[in-house]
């Protein structure tokens, strides 16, 4: 009986494991058995790899060829097997010769029946694992492009199954591919801060969200900017680096949605609709896969209309803002996708949308407006750190000369505040322990006395107290102050001013 053993990824979230494929021709009747808890599309690829075997004008074993996929326990899906298991059959059958070893190298792609090799999903969380294993990845030419981000992996792409033989046997060697990121590349630019007039309380609440890594919820009536101050944050937040990068665009492998090396480096800006589901929302399905807030990770999701949302589907982002990850679990499984994303929501103060309108526009009753306003939970609420207005504008503000920072010169000031918290603790001050904000959020006693005072007023939560001092400390690292003062203090608290009046 002979036996060959080739190296493999699966897709089974951003960790990619790896997968052994082993390949055993017995003597008897011609024969494939593939088990290794396999789905429909690994099952068919027995078809698909004699067809490209015979088709690449090599020989298939008429033996009994037993495939095995290990781990045993763990769901193999999709296509992505289909080269490994055509070079474990031809090492098997020694048409491949043993000068070089297969075990440096991972081998994933989809094989047509003419052998051709056809891309495959989450190609990008692969190579990153191969890199770490110290293999080389051979991949469909296809995916080179979203491959190439990983730039210290080794990897080798082609584009027919022959070419794979022919590097293996040593007759024509594959040379290894570029981990080049074009230096020039066309970066979507996002709307700028200074097409929004006034608002100038809530665009410095914007700062002090994008600053610290904070939760942002604002209020107001229909038409005042909420949505157009939301879609500028990403505008103002400075570049991922690599590390980050690499995270949130394995997400993006896994899913159905598209890697574009323009924007790679961009933050993402999800903006989910309120008739969302909360499997939309939180990832989920039988193959569990990662939802809206998993692609924000490292970056923004803004949700409109706040209450407009269901209250189960608002509750599920509880834990994930608190934790940074969510856990999906499956009888047969269980995922887990990282989640460390920015929240900003935005929602009127009643149903009609212009509750304490001059015009006496609003129409709706006490009872409605508690109703409209109940929709969101105290837990949920406490989660959010930034609590802000957005008043109606008077129209002499349309008339006169819009004189206002871009996000250029915005962005500047965040990046030196975001700088000062990772000269401190690595991190944002949104993501500081209990411990760390003892050590960076110290008060004067005065101060202290103020803050509990606060928050024995507004009725807040221990939750709370803490997210302001993260609120005060991210003030004060954009004054370029190491020490949290009155003033620090005191705007931080006005950001909370809301909590008990939406509740009420």
């Amino acid at each position: 009986m002979s036996l060959s053993t080739v190296y493999c990824r699966a897709l089974a979230g951003v960790n990619a494991p790896e997968v052994t494929v082993e390949v055993h021709l017995a003597n008897g009747l011609p024969n494939i058995s593939l088990v290794g808890l396999a789905d429909t599309e690994v099952r068919e690829s027995k078809d698909r790899v004699r067809g490209a075997i015979i088709n690449s004008r090599f020989e298939f074993p008429a033996r009994r060829i037993i495939i095995n996929l290990g781990p045993a326990d763990l769901p193999k899906e999709g296509s992505r097997f289909d080269l490994a298991i055509a070079l474990g059959v031809l090492a098997a059958s020694e048409q491949i010769n043993h000068t070089k070893s297969l075990s440096g190298y991972e081998f994933i792609g989809e094989l047509a029946l003419s052998g051709k090799l056809r891309p495959v999903k989450g190609i990008l969380p692969a190579v990153i694992q191969a890199r770490n294993a110290n293999r080389i990845a051979v991949i469909p030419e296809e995916n080179l492009q979203e491959a190439s981000l990983v730039s210290d992996a080794k990897i080798i792409s082609a584009s027919h199954l022959l070419e794979v033989c022919a590097h293996l046997n040593g007759i024509e060697s594959l040379p290894f591919c570029k981990n080049e990121i074009p230096s020039q590349i066309n970066e979507e630019q996002h709307p700028d801060l200074c097409d929004i007039r006034a608002q100038h309380h809530a665009k410095r609440a914007l700062e002090i969200a994008a600053a610290g890594g904070h939760n942002l919820l604002m209020v107001g009536p229909p038409g005042t900017g909420k949505t157009m101050l939301a879609s500028r944050l990403p505008g103002i937040l400075p570049d991922m680096s690599e590390t980050e990068a690499l995270e949130t665009a394995s997400l993006y492998s896994i899913s159905d949605n598209t890697i574009s090396i323009n924007n790679w480096k961009k933050r993402p800006f999800r903006t989910p609709h309120h008739t969302a589901s909360g499997v939309a929302l939180v990832g989920g399905g039988s193959r569990p896969r990662p939802g809206e807030i998993s692609l924000a990770h490292n970056g923004v999701m803004f949700l409109d209309e706040l209450p407009e949302f269901d209250r189960r589907v608002l509750e599920v982002l509880r834990e994930p803002l608190e934790s940074g990850h969510i856990t999906i679990s499956r009888a047969a499984r269980q995922s887990e996708f990282p989640a460390r994303f920015q929240l900003v929501a935005a929602m009127n103060p009643c149903p009609c949308g212009y509750l304490g309108d001059d015009n006496g526009r609003c129409q709706c009753t006490s009872d409605q407006v508690q109703r409209y306003r109940s929709r969101l939970s105290g837990p949920l609420l406490d989660r959010i750190d930034i609590h802000i207005e957005v008043p109606k504008l008077p129209r002499q503000v349309f008339q006169q000369e819009n004189k206002t920072e871009n996000s250029q010169t915005v962005r500047q000031r965040v990046s030196q505040a975001r700088n000062r918290q990772y000269e401190r603790f690595n991190k944002q001050n949104a993501l500081l322990t209990n411990q760390e904000i003892d050590q960076a959020c110290q008060l004067e006693a005065s101060d202290s006395l103020l803050l509990e005072n606060a928050i024995e007023q507004l009725g807040l939560s221990a939750r709370a107290y803490h997210r302001i001092l993260k609120v005060a400390r991210t003030i004060a690292d954009l004054d370029n102050n190491n020490t949290i003062n009155t003033r620090h203090l005191t705007e931080a608290i006005s950001y909370r001013k809301l909590d008990k009046r939406i509740l009420q």
